[in-house]
């Protein structure tokens, strides 16, 4: 309440001031005016803050920093600068969001986790021992055999690789005439 009463008094502008207060922010700091000594057309803007803070933990919100540097012609008002750190909270929390939504895709850099199916195959679902009935196994040759018992294919080896595929910078290995060349030490001429 005293605070309050001393700040209306403070913000008066009459004519026997040399200084007036237009505003605080929300961290206590005051914004003051006063009518510059050499051009006594133009008031100066200052902010006054604790003396017991130190100069790199002073923080000036950008509606003040706008009023001090003449963007602005009117100061903030207290109304203002609360609806700003609303704004400042909503905008952490959509970035807290975006990453959260960026971190659950999967990366390109990162190795896939599950392993590519061949070619050939059609994709669907896998069956593994567990999944496949079990039938009487017979010993004999001309009986059919169960899909679980079939012998795998033997991979097949790559075709033969042609002179281009083998190595493609064959050319570049071949030596120049120029790959032995050295540059010469300069030496300074004596003639002037």
């Amino acid at each position: 309440m005293v605070n309050s009463l001393w700040f209306k008094w403070k913000s008066l502008r009459l004519p026997w001031r040399k200084s007036f207060l237009v505003g605080q922010d929300l961290a206590g700091n005051t914004f003051w005016e006063f009518k510059d000594q050499l051009n006594a057309g133009r008031y100066r803007r200052i902010v006054k803050f604790d003396p017991k803070t130190h100069y790199g933990d002073v923080q000036v919100t950008p509606q003040w920093h706008q009023w001090l540097r003449y963007v602005r012609p009117n100061a903030p008002t207290l109304e203002e600068q609360r609806q700003d750190l609303v704004r400042q909270a909503q905008m952490k929390e959509l970035a807290r969001l975006a990453d959260e939504r960026w971190a659950s895709k999967p990366s390109f850099l990162e190795k896939p986790k599950t392993q590519q199916q061949a070619p050939g195959i059609a994709p669907g679902p896998t069956t593994s021992a567990a999944n496949i009935p079990s039938e009487p196994t017979t010993t004999t040759a001309d009986a059919p055999t169960s899909p679980a018992s079939a012998p795998e294919p033997e991979p097949t080896s790559p075709p033969p690789k042609t002179q281009k595929e083998i190595n493609p910078w064959a050319k570049a290995d071949k030596k120049g005439p120029g790959d032995s060349w050295q540059p010469e030490a300069w030496t300074p001429s004596s003639q002037r």
